[in-house]
This record gives C-alpha cells, sequence and structure tokens, in this order.
C-alpha cells in the first residue's frame, strides 16, 4: 500500500518509493515532481551514477543525447560513461564499449518479432531467409550498459551494476561473434543511446565482413539520441531490413519526467522524425512502438495520447502495449491487469492504429 506525500492519499497503485500519485503529478508537478526526485537521487546514488545531468558552465558538452551534459572537470555524465578529464572527454567511444551479448534463437521475443523479418513473413525475400520465422538462425543480441534515463520501473535495471566496473569490448570483438546463422543485430540494453557511435562502427564491420548474407540491424531505444544519429540508424535499419523500436513511456511530460527522471521532448521529437522516412521501407516496418503498462500511472489517458500521435504520423506503425513485472524502485506494484491492458488496447485502436497488440500477456492478472 503506497502513500501520497502529495494529497495524502494512499492506494496499492501508489508506488511507495515513488512517493507521490499519477494525478497530483499531473495536476500539482510543482509539489509532485520534487517527491519523485528524491527518489531518483536515492536510486542512482546507490549505483555512484550522478544525481541529474550536469550542468557546469565551463564543463566539456556532450551532445549524444537529449541530457547534452556539461561534464565539470573531474566529473562524469549522466550516464556514467564518459568523464571529463583535463578539458577533454574520455570513456566509451566509437571505437570501445560497455556492453555484453548472446545469441538469441529465432524467434525471438522481441518487441518487433510479430511484425520483423525474422520471425514473421514481412520482408521476404528482399530481407529474410524465409517465409516466416528463421527457425535456426540467430539475433545477436546486444545489452549496453548504460543508459540516458532512469526508469525506476526498469525492467533490465542490472546493468547498472555494469556501467562504472572497467572493462570495454572493441567493434571487431562483437562483430567476430556473427556466424553464418547470425541473420540480425538487435542493440538494447539499458539503452543505446549514450552509445550510438560504437552500434554504428560495430554494424558496419559486420555488414562489411558479412556481404552477401542477409543481416538486419536493429535498435530497441528510448529515442533520446541526437537527431542527427536517429538519421544515421534509421539509414542503416532501412538498408538492412531492420527496425527501430521507440519506447514511448509516458506522454505527459511532468509524469515522464516523475518516472524516468528525463523529459520525453526529444523521444517524441526523433519518433515524429524517424516516422517520415516509413515510406522508404514501408515493409518490414522500420519503425515501431511499444509501452510499459504500469499500473497506477500508465492509464487510458497516456495511451490515449500516445496513440493519437503515433496515429498523426502513420495509422499503421505496430504498437505494442507491454504488461509489466514489478521491477526495481518500483517493485511494489501490481502486475497490469487484463482490464487495463483490454481498455488501454481498445483506446489505441479507437484513437486510429491499425496494428496494435498486447505483449507478455504471461503477466496479466
Amino acid at each position: 500500500m503506497g502513500f501520497c506525500l502529495v494529497c495524502n492519499n494512499s492506494s496499492p497503485l501508489i508506488s511507495e518509493k515513488l512517493g507521490v500519485c499519477v494525478k497530483c503529478i499531473r495536476e500539482k508537478p510543482k509539489e509532485a515532481l520534487p517527491v519523485a526526485f528524491s527518489a531518483h537521487r536515492a536510486s542512482r546514488f546507490y549505483f555512484g551514477l550522478p544525481e541529474s545531468p550536469p550542468r557546469a558552465t565551463d564543463g566539456v558538452v556532450c551532445k549524444l543525447c537529449a541530457n547534452e551534459c556539461r561534464i565539470p572537470a573531474g566529473g562524469m555524465g549522466y550516464c556514467g560513461l564518459r568523464e571529463n578529464r583535463e578539458g577533454k572527454l574520455v570513456g566509451v567511444s566509437p571505437r570501445e564499449g560497455k556492453l555484453s551479448w548472446y545469441h538469441d534463437p529465432l524467434p525471438t521475443n522481441c518487441v518487433g518479432e510479430w511484425v520483423c523479418a525474422g520471425c514473421t513473413e514481412a520482408g521476404f525475400p528482399g530481407y529474410s531467409y524465409r517465409r516466416g520465422p528463421e527457425n535456426g538462425y540467430f539475433n545477436l543480441a546486444v545489452f549496453f550498459h548504460a543508459c540516458s534515463f532512469n526508469c525506476l520501473f526498469c525492467q533490465n535495471w542490472h546493468f547498472r551494476e555494469k556501467t562504472l566496473l572497467p572493462g570495454k569490448v572493441s567493434p571487431a570483438k562483437l562483430a567476430g561473434d556473427i556466424d553464418r546463422r547470425t541473420s540480425c543485430i538487435c542493440y538494447f540494453g539499458g539503452d543505446p543511446s549514450p552509445q550510438l557511435p560504437f552500434s554504428l562502427n560495430s554494424s558496419r564491420l559486420a555488414i562489411k565482413e558479412n556481404r552477401g548474407k542477409y543481416l538486419r540491424v536493429c535498435w530497441e531505444t528510448n529515442g533520446s539520441m541526437h537527431p542527427r544519429l536517429l538519421d544515421k540508424v534509421m539509414d542503416m535499419a532501412i538498408e538492412t531490413g531492420g527496425c527501430v523500436k521507440f519506447d514511448l513511456k509516458a506522454w505527459n511530460e511532468d509524469l515522464h519526467i516523475a518516472l524516468t527522471g528525463i523529459t520525453n521532448r526529444r523521444t517524441l521529437e526523433n519518433f515524429r522524425r524517424a516516422g517520415r522516412r516509413i515510406a522508404e521501407r514501408p515493409d518490414p516496418p522500420p519503425l515501431i512502438a511499444s509501452t510499459l503498462l504500469v499500473p497506477g500511472y500508465i492509464d487510458e489517458e497516456e495511451i490515449g495520447n500516445i496513440a493519437r500521435f503515433i496515429a498523426s504520423i502513420d495509422p499503421e506503425i505496430p504498437y505494442s502495449l507491454l504488461a509489466f513485472h514489478p521491477r526495481f524502485y518500483m517493485n511494489d506494484l501490481p502486475l497490469t491487469s487484463r482490464s487495463l491492458a483490454s481498455n488501454c488496447l481498445q483506446t489505441a485502436i479507437k484513437e486510429g492504429l491499425t496494428r496494435v497488440k498486447i505483449g507478455n500477456l504471461h503477466l496479466l492478472v
């Protein structure tokens, strides 16, 4: 049973660690957001990460993502990957990254599996070996050990345990693990945004070393990258038959900040930017959206607004509504209910989307 420190109400749908309800976040953000930031500060302090994106007036600027950190001398960026040493940024680069990976048999359970060339008949024969699931082939699932957001409901929060640990790998090391049965690469995490130059560099090398083979390149991301990097990501996804999967976490900016610590303005701008390129290769779809249905916070109002936004770009963009599992700082919330998932599905359809599904059905209660 959680308690809201703003309105003094209690409910099983209020996260005790977040300490504020969705109504107060929407209607009283000046009172609610400081409460939410207390949870963010605590969660980041535990892992040794900066409490907020640094804004040093004389700091070195990193423009890889929406945070645009101004890193002070001796300090690190919000993602924990780059430091200011004597006026220069050091850390991960296009030549070194912090990540791990594994071979995931196709068809996978990734967000885009229901519309991708590796798991369906989409894109055959131009981008896949078979008309249907590529059984016997693998996705190289690349997991980045850092993120540009701080989602308190993070489903893969363990990456934070590795962000500040030593050890980097090269693009050649990653590309060298692609064998004749690897037909796609998917970058996720954490999030690829703070390490996009590395993923692009690795992908170019992998494509060069595997000419004549299918090798789709995909990203699953919060969409906070610099727009010019997004363009390069879309170029490669469209060329190879891959896709870019945006996790649209919330519509209301104050709610997005309360849940992730960061604004969603860049994410929405980038999604619209990516949407302008769908006609370049509509099959398989190069752009996919998803939203995690966090009980008590991501409701029909949020889904309706997100769905309306997606439909305004292209009503055929695939949209997955994902069931929530209690994790990280919001582990006191219940699983997503069937009624919430069903209502959100109908809401998304009512707003004009033609390709909507509920994911993680086994988690619904």
